[in-house]
């Protein structure tokens, strides 16, 4: 079905064809007004004030009187400033919305590989971790429903000096312990050894040249080593699948950085021989990077990046060139996109530049999804030191708030498996929605007391309100003749209005998201929904009005609910029927 955005953007294109006689279908811009009693629809006028040459706040006067012909559709446009604001026929509005539920498109779109969490086979997964693996989610989610098909990988860091330092540890003190003699979770129990090396190596100096003897030896293939170091492993990656279970995080590719870590450099010497890469005086291998792009040295010397040292040994970089060519011919990709934190914003730049360099296309699609840190009530979070939120500690503490209030509200009227499983949907949600609430470049304190609220910007608030509307349609089942629905009756109570004024925007919304690979406006669309629909649960009655108008709300409520679990499923946010 056309969306009512789609519908008054046709009327308005029209308008500004006969009066100036330009065809600018694609620059007419929407938006939501900023307060709802400016009306339903706002049409912005600075893009079409480019194309016709005129002033944009006198193109909304004119504009504004041209769209008030079109009454069977807009009842009303004013204009303010640059703006025109139109309030739209009541029958339209919901005569269009009642019914209209978000809809994923046809797969028409690129071809994207989505790379996320990324996490290091010596340490559980933290709480860095949990918002990466959620925005990998949402986003994912986002492109899919704008049409694209979509790859999800994660690349295993399971070699280098870290994790010889755990293996090292575990070697000299672990006295043959294992995860199912503990009974710890293997992610937990290699990440113990981790910690412990720092703090042996503390007293211990020799520990680290240790570590640097045992990483030669793995990387030489000394079968003991080779054998300790999948072994530590395998417990470490079982950990981290029972964590993306519980998180919802999936994969369709899986990619080890000990399979990958030789990738590149063929590419190089390739690159080098066609002038691409120069030698250095030292014999490394290396890329000067244009001034006009990354600036100069403080020495007013170009900057250059190294890709093979003089001993021909890669760098990380070079295995990242290596990895994203062969994920685009493996996969057939128009576009990479990496959630990795900001604190690799530069290294992603030059990645993206040097593969451009080398004259793939598709690396100016190449995207960096860079989001900031999350903090804890001290400070910035630190895995060598012990003091990391783990991922796991977190869900059982938002997911042991959440049992409580299931406890409390249910008791013994569910078995404890559903009270169970409503607590997992409940804990699980807060924590995702506290963290794609604000916008991925913000650093955030995470406060799991506060993102287990039902009052609020929360996930439990959001699923509350769709709990509460799906109760009052089974409430009504039976005792309303749905077929009696008259929509015209709709529109004079305010809060019908604002719910409608709300489900209108939510098609541009997403897509905006989608195209700004930014979830945060998807969850403030999804909480703008549920108390629209909680003032409408307050202020419209359903069962005490004729048959006529409470079937008609009732499609309404409908239609809101659905829209909104589909937001909060986008966000990769499950719901329940009874909270």
């Amino acid at each position: 079905m056309t969306s009512v955005e789609e519908v008054v953007g046709k009327i308005v294109a029209s308008k500004v064809e006969r009066q100036w006689g330009h065809v600018c279908d694609d620059v007419i811009t929407l938006k939501t007004p900023p307060r709802l009693e400016f009306g339903d629809i706002a049409i912005e006028c600075f893009n079409l004030a480019r194309i016709v040459k005129t002033n944009p706040a006198d193109i909304a006067k004119t504009l504004a009187s041209l769209l008030t012909e079109d009454t069977a559709i807009i009842a009303k446009a004013v204009a303010m400033g640059p703006y025109v604001n139109l309030t739209l026929n009541a029958q339209f509005l919901f005569s269009a919305v009642v019914g209209t539920t978000l809809k994923k498109k046809a797969i028409t779109g690129p071809a994207v590989m989505l790379e996320y969490l990324s996490p290091n086979t010596n340490k559980p997964l933290h709480l860095g971790h949990v918002r990466n693996g959620v925005l990998g989610v949402a986003v994912t989610n986002l492109l899919q429903w704008s049409g694209a098909r979509v790859t999800t990988s994660c690349l295993i860091n399971d070699r280098g000096i870290h994790i010889c330092k755990s293996m090292l540890a575990w070697k000299l003190f672990g006295n043959g312990a294992t995860p199912a003699s503990t009974g710890k979770k293997g992610d937990h129990f290699v990440g113990e050894y981790y910690v412990l090396f720092a703090q042996k190596a503390k007293d211990d100096p020799s520990l680290e040249a240790q570590a640097q003897e045992m990483l030669a030896r793995w990387e030489k293939g000394d079968p003991e080593i080779v054998a300790l170091w999948k072994k530590m492993k395998t417990w470490v990656v079982d950990g981290f699948e029972e964590t993306c279970n519980t998180l919802g995080f999936t994969f369709d590719v899986i990619y080890e950085e000990s399979d990958t870590y030789r990738l590149g450099k063929d590419i190089i010497r390739k690159g080098l021989a066609r002038g691409v890469f120069q030698k250095s005086d030292s014999g490394a291998v290396v890329y000067p990077l244009p001034e006009e792009e990354f600036g100069l040295n403080k020495d007013g010397s170009q900057k250059r990046v190294t890709l093979l040292r003089h001993d021909g040994t890669s760098v990380y970089i070079t295995q990242d060139i290596g990895t994203a060519i062969k994920r685009a011919k493996d996969h057939n990709l128009d576009k990479s996109i990496y959630v990795v934190g900001d604190e690799q914003t530069y290294h992603f730049r030059v990645l993206f530049h040097i593969l451009r360099a080398l004259g793939y296309a598709w690396a100016t699609q190449s995207y960096h999804l860079a989001y900031g840190m999350v903090l804890l009530p001290d400070g910035k979070m630190k895995s060598r030191e012990g003091t990391v939120v783990d991922a796991d500690d977190l869900v059982a503490e938002v997911v042991g708030y959440a049992r409580a209030w299931v406890d409390e509200k249910w008791g013994k009227a569910i078995a404890p498996n559903e009270a169970a499983r409503r607590a997992h949907v409940i804990g699980v949600g807060a924590i995702k929605f506290y963290l794609l609430n604000a916008n991925p470049k913000n650093t955030i304190r995470f406060n799991p007391a506060a993102s287990i609220s039902f009052d609020g910007v929360t996930g439990p608030y959001c699923q509350y309100a769709y709990a509460r509307a799906k109760s009052v349609l089974r409430k009504a089942d039976g005792r309303v003749d749905m077929s009696s629905a008259d929509i015209s009756l709709l529109g004079d109570v305010l809060e019908e209005r604002i719910l409608a004024q709300q489900l209108v925007a939510l098609p541009s919304c997403v897509e905006t998201a989608a195209v700004a690979h930014d979830p945060s406006i998807v969850a403030d669309a999804a909480y703008h929904v549920a108390r629209a629909l909680n003032q409408f649960y307050t202020s419209c009655p359903i069962l005490a009005v004729e048959s006529r108008l409470a079937a008609a709300r009732l499609q309404l409520l409908t239609t809101a609910a659905e829209s909104l679990k589909e937001l909060l499923h986008l966000l990769g946010i499950g719901v329940l029927e009874e909270m």
